[in-house]
């Protein structure tokens, strides 16, 4: 792991000072490879499904690992959109005149090294090699076991887009060995890593939060609430609530809790379950959504505080938006929770109010991604206040520096 360390940071160097037109080119080759060797790509994914199945991964885990054409698709545009955003690095912002006659102005500038540990998504190894590569930063990638034949044969074709390039191969480094005492070395490695993004279930961020001594850029888990407010439009409502629980059951992002005004909840509580069920999604519900919909299942005080990841929705029914924001406050995860109004002043105060990384009027919190955000991909979705928050794309992963542009002035 030191050696690995030893080489990223080599070709850190070297990709803080590459031409955008280099970067660009290596990405672009990338997607190329990706679309090319589809058939190697879900051959190889195949093999850590059936390894999965035999092992006894959930419904929620195999969907994550999965690659098809669509997710493939959506690999190769997303290194061809990473292609074409402005290259952040060197960028210079806020150049001003001191009276002492300097300038003075910041720079954007890559963070070096990042290490990224992540579960079952085979995608985060195309998304996290691009994103690095355009904010010139080396990455080494270290994938789940039950991902090593997807992880691998990704990163083949990432090689292969920088050797077309003229770009160092050890920009993007996969650790080979599946040991899990290869991730506690990673999350130690103090002048070999300048960051870590850990993208996986809770017990795995809570690991990794535990165990580093490198800054690490993460969210725990994704208690994401869509509010239906007695001034919504229950046509829009309705649409909202449906897609942010049904559309992937899987994802950070999806809603865990539907919280809904009690003026309107007998006239779209009956709707709302009749499509949850004929999606098979179980309602586990407060006491007076349970009088509206009859045979729910109650809600315990933990099924406020979870994260599903699965068909399962938790439903309350609140007196107004104070009660829908504090249920927030309480219970959710800072991560993407959203209003449905028809009133701009509640909609302006749900906005401000909510301490998430991401806040929605009227919208899916499905939105909450960096691909539909145009950040191209991201590397993993924030909820700390410091540095980077909500979806991590290209400024997340720099920093910036001060710079002084003077003409032989001296400090009297």
């Amino acid at each position: 792991m030191r050696a690995l360390g030893e080489r990223a940071r080599a070709a850190a160097r070297v990709l803080a000072r590459a031409e955008t037109a280099a970067k660009d080119a290596a990405l672009l080759a990338m997607s190329a490879a990706i679309e090319r060797n589809r058939a190697m790509l879900l051959a190889e994914n195949r093999k850590d499904l059936e390894a999965g199945a035999r092992q006894g991964l959930d419904a929620a885990m195999l969907d994550r690992l999965e690659l098809n054409d669509a997710r493939l698709a959506s690999m190769a545009e997303g290194l061809r959109q990473i292609a074409a955003l402005p290259d952040p690095v060197g960028e210079i912002s806020d150049l001003k005149y001191r009276p002492s006659g300097i300038q003075v102005g910041r720079m954007r500038v890559p963070l070096g090294v990042i290490g990224i540990i992540y579960e079952s998504r085979p995608n985060v190894t195309a998304d996290a090699a691009g994103l690095c590569l355009k904010s010139g930063n080396a990455c080494i990638l270290r994938g789940g076991s039950e991902a090593i034949h997807s992880n691998r044969a990704v990163a083949e074709c990432i090689q292969e887009g920088l050797k077309q390039a003229g770009l160092p191969a050890d920009a993007v480094l996969v650790v080979e060995t599946t040991d899990r005492a290869a991730v506690g070395e990673l999350v130690r490695m103090k002048g070999h890593v300048d960051v870590i993004v850990p993208r996986g279930g809770k017990g795995l961020i809570e690991r990794i939060s535990g165990e580093a001594t490198v800054p690490v850029i993460k969210h725990l888990h994704g208690v994401c609430h869509v509010y239906i407010d007695e001034r919504a439009d229950l046509e829009k409502a309705a649409r909202v609530a449906f897609n942010a629980k049904c559309q992937r059951y899987g994802t950070c992002n999806t809603m865990e809790t539907l919280l809904v005004h009690h003026a309107v909840a007998e006239q779209i509580l009956p709707m709302l379950g009749r499509m949850y069920r004929e999606q098979g999604v179980e309602l586990r519900v407060c006491e007076r959504t349970r009088a509206i919909l009859g045979d729910a299942k109650p809600a315990t005080e933990e099924d406020w505080y979870t994260e599903y990841l699965a068909p399962i929705l938790s439903i309350r029914i609140v007196d107004d938006l104070d009660q829908a924001i504090d249920h927030i406050a309480q219970y959710g995860s800072q991560h993407t929770d959203s209003i449905v109004t028809e009133d701009i002043t509640r909609a302006r105060r749900f906005l401000r109010e909510v301490d998430s990384s991401s806040v929605m009027v009227n919208a899916s919190t499905r939105f909450a991604d960096g691909f539909e955000y145009g950040l191209g991909a991201e590397i993993g979705i924030s909820t700390d206040k410091i540095h980077a928050r909500g979806p991590v794309g290209l400024e997340g992963l720099t920093s910036q520096k001060f710079v002084v542009l003077g003409d032989g002035h001296v400090r009297s």
